[in-house]
């Protein structure tokens, strides 16, 4: 898959794949999340990614809604700790109805009162809906155990005090500090030539001022391992342990990648899986994961359980961790384990909307996207003794937070 990318004189990227398909997918990546916000605005990337869709100098919110939607199209968004993406998928033929929309949306929002008001309402009941999932609500929590006093252990939708203070010249500030547009991408997958695709995107885009990022984040240094029991009366035990792990440009990440898949990862021959679910019968709901921010990360075990389970749970855990820290894979279980995380990346690419995602979030970090050969070869170049060392370096107990929920 080939792909063609461009930079506007206003520092926007532009990125696209063409694909024999009736269908396309593009969007906006901007590299601005939750952990940009300041303490007092807690909540805001996230309130910026409702409200942007309320109106513009020309459109009313129904009218946003209605462009795609009335040709079979739609369009979604979402807020991350540290992006913001706004993404459609369409029939072909509507590239420039699509494109024109985003950038009427990022540059001529008017941010009505009225709709302020509706959308705090909206998100606050969001808030409290997250409440009351604790499955969900933990990861949350964990993130702020162990970035303890950082923007990066702030949640991303905020609280309802805070939400229901937004006003429209706070939108603005916030965008204005904050929508670099050195630090935006419009990436695109559809049956487009490239030329075409440019050409739409540079007449809606290059009316961006430009507006480059001259500061930096500040990152995270100081983690500390915390055990931390909280009372909910939930039926269940929940329970998340894990701690801080590579970045995204670190040279060891698809080490941690390919470990990651096999402790805990999709397939249902992951050891945990097999562990606790298979062998054991003590949990439904288990996962490992690995997230790579752009200098930190975190790799996380989540269950849940029943309370009496609980201790035999983390025993088994424990047990598998160590298993991995001290006995190298064997040639086939290492062959086998290459091969999965390779089918489940080749997988991935087959799904076009994700592909859109992945491959603007992949310029906005790297200024380039990598082809799956070569991620193919560096991960039949990962040896036995490797991950044992990521496991050891990664997984040592003593490194591990761990947040239980009863």
């Amino acid at each position: 898959m080939q792909y063609y990318s461009i930079t506007l004189p206003n520092g926007i990227r532009l990125i696209h794949t063409q694909v024999d398909s009736p269908v396309a997918h593009c969007g906006v990546v901007i590299n601005t999340g939750s952990r940009d916000e300041t303490p007092g605005e807690q909540g805001m990337a996230h309130f910026i990614e409702h409200t942007i869709f309320k109106g513009t100098a020309k459109r009313k919110a129904y009218h946003i809604i209605s462009r795609l939607e009335d040709v079979g199209g739609e369009m979604n968004a979402y807020t991350s700790k540290e992006e913001t993406a706004i993404h459609a998928s369409f029939l072909c033929e509507y590239y420039e109805r699509a494109i024109e929309l985003f950038s009427d949306i990022l540059i001529d929002s008017t941010f009505p009162d009225k709709e302020i008001k509706k959308e705090q309402e909206v998100i606050v009941d969001e808030i409290n809906s997250y409440n009351d999932t604790p499955s969900e609500l933990i990861f949350d929590e964990f993130e702020e155990l162990i970035y303890e006093g950082h923007p990066m252990g702030r949640n991303i939708l905020g609280t309802p005090e805070l939400v229901r203070g937004f006003q429209a010249s706070d939108i603005r500030r916030f965008i204005a500090e904050n929508y670099h547009t050195d630090q935006i991408v419009v990436c695109s997958v559809g049956n487009i030539p490239a030329k075409k695709f440019f050409h739409l995107a540079q007449r809606y885009f290059e009316r961006f001022t430009s507006n480059l990022r001259q500061d930096r984040r500040t990152k995270f240094i100081s983690y500390i391992p915390k055990f931390l029991k909280v009372e909910k009366g939930t039926f269940q035990a929940h329970c998340i342990l894990g701690g801080e792990a590579f970045d995204v440009y670190h040279p060891e990440r698809l080490r941690l990648v390919l470990l990651n898949s096999i402790l805990g990862g999709q397939s249902g021959n992951s050891r945990l899986n097999l562990s606790l679910r298979e062998r054991n019968g003590i949990a439904y709901n288990l996962e490992s994961s690995y997230t790579a921010y752009t200098d930190t990360g975190t790799l996380t075990i989540y269950f849940g359980t029943d309370p009496e389970n609980l201790d035999r749970a983390l025993t088994l855990i424990y047990r598998e961790i160590s298993l991995l820290q001290n006995k190298a894979l064997g040639d086939l279980q290492l062959s086998k384990a290459r091969k999965q995380l390779i089918g489940q990346l080749a997988m991935s690419q087959e799904n076009y909307e994700d592909l859109m995602l992945a491959i603007g979030k992949s310029m906005l970090i790297f200024d380039k996207v990598e082809s799956l050969e070569e991620i193919y070869r560096k991960i039949s170049e990962i040896t036995s003794s490797q991950l044992m060392e990521t496991a050891n370096n990664i997984l040592e107990p003593k490194k591990l937070s761990t947040l239980i929920y009863q």
